[in-house]
């Protein structure tokens, strides 16, 4: 199964699917911090998300994607999408600094829109609960990782197409919520430094560590979605 795991730098989703033996690849402006430069295209993914492409690695070797892939999964930025940052559009509070970050969202938005309608016949387009629920439509289901081994609470939201829902593979408690429902697990614990040392919010490594896919979810995609493809596959010959 050829499989194209978009923004993600991580490789979480697409290390998942390789283990299964797919023909997975990851792809995000940043260097990938998985391990596997071969599975990397780091660049502009939106070249590349109907197939029938040519694209090189970060191993500088070339790869060619003949027709559509079989599944786009799609982790588009939240920052300017998510609920958490509606604060920041207050023009009588911010001005100009407001009046930018809705510039920002409505290119944000357009750039997630982009994985929903592109040419594949499936696909899956996580982010936050924020601007898409109301903007394009309800998301089709919304996890979290203690549905999937992980003891941390992050609502996440799945619009689907021809995919199936995610059914929980191991479901834990939650772990520590402090007093201002913060989930430890999904939060402080995800933003450490090689030391082990909490990273500020300010820090430019913190967005990249707490977006990091849950493994759990991630090896859920991966079976759950591999056996969905098989079935597909069945049914048509």
């Amino acid at each position: 199964m050829n499989v194209l795991v978009a923004c993600e730098e991580s490789q979480e989703v697409c290390k998942a699917f390789r283990s299964l033996g797919h023909r997975a690849f990851s792809a995000d402006l940043q260097e990938c911090s998985g391990g596997h430069p071969e599975w990397h295209i780091q660049g502009d993914v939106l070249p590349i998300i109907n197939g029938d492409c040519t694209f090189m690695t970060a191993d500088t070797h070339t790869h060619t994607q003949s027709g559509q892939w079989d599944i786009l999964i799609a982790h588009p930025p939240c920052t300017y999408l998510t609920v958490t940052g509606n604060s920041w559009f207050n023009i009588e509070k911010y001005g100009d600094k407001a009046r930018q970050r809705y510039k920002d969202r409505d290119e944000a938005f357009a750039f997630f829109m982009k994985f929903i309608n592109a040419k594949c016949e499936r696909i899956a387009v996580e982010n936050p609960v924020g601007y898409p629920c109301t903007h394009y439509r309800h998301p089709d289901q919304i996890i979290q990782p203690y549905w999937f081994g992980h003891h941390a609470r992050k609502a996440t939201c799945l619009w689907l197409k021809n995919l199936p829902k995610l059914s929980p593979t191991e479901i834990v408690d939650m772990g520590y919520i402090d007093k201002n429902g913060h989930s430890l697990g999904a939060s402080a614990l995800h933003a450490v430094d090689e030391n082990g040392k909490i990273l500020a919010w300010n820090d430019p490594r913190t967005a990249k560590i707490r977006s990091k896919t849950f493994r759990g979810v991630a090896k859920a995609m991966a079976e759950q979605w591999t056996a969905t493809y098989q079935t597909q596959m069945s049914l048509d010959i």
